[in-house]
């Protein structure tokens, strides 16, 4: 039988505490990429780019099994989030002004080509999804933050808070690359209170200064 491989369960950037931030050094990873702006929970763009990520995710998860006899889990989804005004994550919360980019993580023998030969066949059994807007990148985050909040997405804000404006700059770092989260909780079933997301900021060592 197949062993299958779950990231989840063998990356450490994929662990973390429920309130407790914690400082890791995060490796180079591989995921499934598309874009788009606007409040999710309105945003039509979001929809369907989670329609585009999932179909192609398992067509390169069916690929990898029948070709190379190598299985995975399919992982959770995860956003990168990002706005002119950083305060609409925290205080605002104007969700209409967030741009962000979905990702579904790859193992890294999946290649180019898989991808390529995936989203034609993909595309071909979906083709009215935004399958072809999909790209296949390497995101290098290096240096972060991370925490695990339980509850609502709205709920988020404090938590955020207090890890942009005292856990970071209290340990002598500053926050670069863009506000990550990683989805453990299917947002279409259960109840909103129990929702496990990973926060995570990419940050630097701030220069020390005379």
């Amino acid at each position: 039988m197949t062993e299958k491989l779950d990231l989840k369960k063998s990356l450490d950037a994929y662990r973390a505490r429920k309130g407790a931030f914690r400082v890791l050094e995060v490796p180079p990873l591989q995921y499934l990429m598309i874009d788009g702006r606007g409040d999710p929970n309105t945003a039509p763009d979001f929809t369907t780019a989670v329609e585009a990520l999932y179909p192609l995710a398992y067509t390169l998860k069916f690929a990898s099994k029948r070709l190379l006899d190598r299985d995975f889990v399919v992982m959770p989804l995860e956003g990168l989030w990002w706005a002119e005004d950083h305060a609409s994550f925290t205080t605002a919360r104007d969700k209409s002004q967030w741009s962000w980019t979905l990702m579904l993580l790859q193992p890294d023998w999946i290649d180019d080509a898989m991808v390529s030969d995936a989203v034609a066949t993909a595309s071909e059994k979906n083709p009215s999804a935004r399958i072809d807007e999909v790209r296949f990148e390497t995101l290098t985050e290096g240096l972060s933050v991370q925490t695990l909040h339980v509850g609502t997405y709205d709920d988020e804000a404090p938590l955020l808070a207090r890890l942009h404006d005292e856990f970071i700059p209290q340990n002598g770092l500053s926050m670069t690359g863009r506000h990550h989260e990683i989805y453990f909780s299917d947002p279409r079933r259960g109840d909103p209170s129990k929702r496990r997301t990973i926060l995570r900021q990419p940050v630097a060592q701030r220069a020390e200064t005379a």
